[in-house]
């Protein structure tokens, strides 16, 4: 997990280039999703559903990677 730690939120549309606004979230990224075609989508919980909704070539059913931790959580 620790070549991703650095990553930060590109949900909900994961545009790429000069698309890749859609976005203010700079929150680190925690899950990754797979998608056909394009590189993998690093999200943020908060944008991991709408993420798997609206984001372009998204993999169904979905593939996706636990790439952080949520910081805050005990255990």
């Amino acid at each position: 997990m620790s070549v991703h730690r650095n990553a930060r939120c590109r949900g909900p549309f994961g545009g790429e280039g000069d698309r890749a606004d859609g976005t203010d979230c700079s929150d680190p990224a925690v899950f990754e999703i797979a998608r056909y075609g394009l590189p993998p989508l690093a999200v943020c919980p908060v944008h991991l559903g709408p993420a798997l909704l609206m984001a372009s070539g998204v993999l169904w059913p979905p593939e996706i990677r636990l790439i952080g931790r949520v910081g805050g959580l005990a255990g």
